[in-house]
């Protein structure tokens, strides 16, 4: 049987669509996350207790540390949350599962960044 290209074209999408991951991934290669599933995940489990609602962080509770725009690649932030023997305990994948780690990663990277000051007049007279 002689296939023209588009039906090359098509049968070549629907192997990678078969073969592929069920999961997008970033450029790295990393699963790539949602940020509407993320926001509601932070809150969920209570991180915005220790670290705000944006990953802002806070002085309030133990001085949750800031996590908006983490410089962490996202393999080494679901690994830290898991087994962090710091002042926040670890979180299992009973208690988080790595889907929801991912969507918040997703969600903490794509908080808008705070102004510059040097940019706000009522900052600099």
């Amino acid at each position: 049987m002689r296939m023209n290209r588009s039906s090359l074209v098509l049968a070549a999408l629907a192997v990678s669509l078969f073969c592929g991951s069920a999961v997008a991934q970033d450029a790295s290669g990393a699963p790539k996350g949602d940020a509407v599933k993320g926001k509601a995940a932070l809150i969920k489990h209570g991180c915005w207790q220790c670290h705000g609602f944006e990953g802002q962080g806070s002085v309030a509770s133990s001085g949750g540390k800031v996590l908006a725009h983490t410089q962490l690649p996202q393999e080494a932030f679901i690994a830290f949350v898991r087994g962090t023997n710091r002042a926040m305990p670890p979180f299992s994948e009973k208690l988080v599962s790595d889907g929801d780690l991912i969507d918040i990663y997703a969600y903490l990277q794509s908080v808008p960044k705070a102004k510059d000051p040097k940019s706000i007049t009522l900052l600099n007279p």
